[in-house]
């Protein structure tokens, strides 16, 4: 199944909702979302602020990209350590 993405706002509207309509699967339903999803989301944003929810998805993102250049120096770093070797 494709995946959708979802913004913040959405999100919270429907834990919201869902929470209201005490778990029904019709509230799942209604979302376009199973109830695997449901949970995942409550147990990723239970008891965040929309702001907080916004925060932790603006840090995941900068994580991912440093973690990447990380990467990317190490295999350089790698690369001209062997250039060096073969030098000497």
């Amino acid at each position: 199944m494709p995946r959708k993405g979802r913004s913040n706002e959405e999100i919270v509207h429907a834990l919201g909702q869902v929470e209201e309509a005490r778990r029904s699967r019709k509230s799942f339903a209604g979302w376009g979302v199973s109830e695997q999803t449901f949970y995942r989301w409550k147990k990723q944003f239970a008891g965040l602020r929309l702001s907080e929810i916004r925060e932790l998805r603006s840090l995941r993102h900068e994580n991912s990209k440093l973690k990447q250049l990380v990467a990317d120096l190490t295999l350089d770093r790698h690369i001209l350590q062997e250039i060096v070797r073969k030098k000497l």
